[in-house]
């Protein structure tokens, strides 16, 4: 479904949303059928800091992860590439938001909290190098989030893609779709 009209073009597409709604996945996927590069800001964060999310959240704190994240954006923003996977937080911050608008048209892909839960178990990497952000059980947590979080993805959104059916190729093709109708005939 289209939130808005977005008829402006702009270099790069930036996919927001809530951990385990398919960003990474998608995101390499999009970056495949539109023929460029995708760039995740936690992998790159990771890559920066030398450790994993988990690490830094324990070791530094969310403030020093959110300062580390806001510096992915603008890194990113400089030489944007086709496809930007923006970590689940990054959108509350609205530094980060005017940043990615510059560059990008920014997706949200949604699905229901049981779905992203379903998706995070099943992905031990994803469950072990990811921090619980609330301290709520994994399925309350995933729902409390996304009650929390869906007012600003709202609001960020340019488009909407609902990721709970279809393939990989499917969602990444309705992305293109919602974006330029005309670049799938």
């Amino acid at each position: 479904m289209t939130k808005r009209s977005t008829a402006h073009k702009k270099p790069s597409i930036a996919l927001i949303g809530l951990r385990g709604c398919g960003k990474s996945t998608v995101g390499r996927e999009l970056a495949d059928l539109l023929g460029g590069e995708c760039i995740d800001t936690d992998e790159l964060i990771v890559r920066h800091a030398g450790k994993s999310i988990a690490a830094i959240f324990k070791e530094e704190e969310e403030a020093s992860f959110r300062q580390r994240e806001r510096d992915a954006v603008r890194q990113i923003a400089a030489d944007p590439p086709a496809v930007i996977s923006v970590g689940g937080g990054a959108i509350l911050d609205k530094d980060n938001v005017r940043t990615l608008k510059q560059v990008a048209t920014l997706v949200w892909l949604t699905a229901p909290a049981d779905v992203l839960w379903q998706r995070i178990a099943s992905d031990q990497a994803t469950a072990h190098s990811r921090p619980p952000m609330t301290g709520r059980t994994a399925p309350d947590e995933v729902e409390h989030l996304l009650a929390e979080r869906s007012p600003c993805y709202e609001r960020a959104a340019d488009v909407v893609i609902d990721t709970t059916g279809g393939t990989l190729r499917d969602i990444a093709r309705a992305i293109v779709a919602k974006l330029d109708p005309s670049s799938l005939e």
